[in-house]
């Protein structure tokens, strides 16, 4: 019979697990981030090339990054979709030389990623990605209303009350017994 792991064990294995991820993800050749919309690259490079010595192929599913005449940096399958004409690439110079920032729009706007490419050497554990807090307005209107639904049914369950669809349900009963007067609605119930 197996036991779980008590919450100073769990929190020890998240240390060990976070400072794992911290140094394989050094060991890249580049550096990424990324929001639940969008991932940001940065890639450095020497500081006496130009944009015209850069080869960037950004596709649906697919991304090449380096410096012409070399070995790529990143060459591979993306894990998830992207909009190629909703993303972009520039060649900065930074206080140790230059960099190549990229700005990859995701498609599916709710999907962490584990990885740049599928064939990258490292993976990020997604369950233990901590969003940032974001605001109501910041989502788009679809997923505004089902958050607001969501928030709403919560502060009625948590005061007792009945849910919106709990709501709809009961309006619906109370329509369809003005509607039939002469129907016995005593031993109704609701469920």
């Amino acid at each position: 019979m197996s036991t779980s792991p008590t919450p100073s064990e769990r929190e020890k294995k998240d240390k060990e697990d976070r400072a794992r991820e911290a140094e394989e993800q050094a060991k890249l050749p580049y550096k990424w981030t990324q929001t639940i919309q969008d991932l940001d690259i940065t890639v450095s490079v020497p500081s006496n090339l130009r944009g015209k010595d850069i080869v960037v192929d950004m596709k649906k599913m697919y991304l090449k990054v380096g410096v012409k005449g070399q070995e790529p940096v990143i060459d591979g399958p993306l894990p998830h979709e992207i909009h190629p004409s909703e993303s972009a690439w520039t060649l900065e110079t930074i206080t140790s030389g230059k960099e190549i920032s990229l700005h990859l729009d995701k498609t599916n706007k709710q999907q962490w990623w584990a990885s740049v490419t599928t064939n990258s050497p490292y993976f990020l554990d997604t369950s233990k990605i901590t969003p940032e807090n974001s605001k109501l307005g910041d989502l788009d209107g679809e997923t505004r209303g089902m958050v607001e639904k969501m928030m709403y049914d919560q502060r009625q369950k948590e005061i007792g009350k009945p849910t919106s669809d709990e709501e709809g349900k009961m309006a619906m009963l109370e329509k369809f017994k003005r509607q039939h007067p002469e129907m016995d609605f005593s031993n109704a119930k609701m469920g």
